[in-house]
């Protein structure tokens, strides 16, 4: 259990305190009530510190996890709101609405939409079908990536019906947007919480019998007994 190793608390007290937070539309503050009910005190600054640390742990080990995908991509971008400026959350997920990935950029243009997509190839292969909206920093970067060698076979598709299932796909994020100060611990805590809710989405597409326990689909991430 290296990753936890010398932590004050117990492994099981750190998992159910930051699943928790990414979980549910929860504070700092709240969660650290919650877990005094149960006897167990932790300042909401201890609870913020292991998010930020784990959330990066469980992002990249559900990245090296989450090898396949669909063959028809919905890709969009929605808006965060960091230090009381706007930056951009791109997010892609496939036809299923299984999530692909998620990455927060400063900007909404063409350099972002490019290597958000080199970024999918590279990791997924190439789609049959990519579903974006009309925004032409979406379709420059696809057509300078086709002129590249690569999309060789896909069609891009601006279609706002196809484009629905990824919009609404947003509404967890935008459920829990918060005050961030900044993009660092921004995209730290945004990845903890798109994690957790990819894995939701996988059980629920997987019918599992007794629910969804975001503590035991940590464990399974992380390789520790549940």
């Amino acid at each position: 259990m290296t990753y936890f190793k010398g932590k004050q608390f117990k492994k099981d007290v750190i998992m159910v305190a930051v699943g928790y937070y990414l979980r549910y539309n929860l504070s700092y503050r709240e969660v650290s009530e919650i877990m005094a009910d149960r006897g167990i005190i932790i300042c909401h600054t201890t609870i913020y510190r292991w998010v930020q640390e784990y959330s990066q742990v469980i992002y990249c080990l559900w990245k090296k996890r989450n090898k396949s995908a669909g063959d028809s991509w919905r890709m969009d971008e929605t808006y965060i709101k960091i230090k009381g400026k706007w930056h951009y959350l791109y997010r892609a997920i496939d036809s299923s609405g299984l999530t692909l990935d998620i990455w927060l950029r400063k900007h909404r243009d063409k350099q972002a939409a490019y290597a958000f997509f080199k970024r999918l190839i590279k990791h997924f292969g190439e789609p049959r079908v990519l579903v974006t909206d009309k925004a032409p920093s979406l379709s420059s970067a696809f057509n300078q990536l086709k002129a590249e060698g690569e999309f060789t076979c896909a069609t891009h598709r601006t279609s706002k019906y196809l484009n629905n299932i990824v919009e609404q796909d947003h509404r967890p994020i935008k459920k829990r947007h918060k005050l961030y100060q900044s993009i660092r611990t921004a995209s730290s805590t945004i990845k903890g919480i798109e994690t957790i809710h990819a894995l939701y989405k996988t059980s629920q597409r997987d019918y599992c019998l007794f629910g969804f326990s975001v503590v035991h689909e940590m464990n399974l991430l992380l390789g520790t007994p549940a």
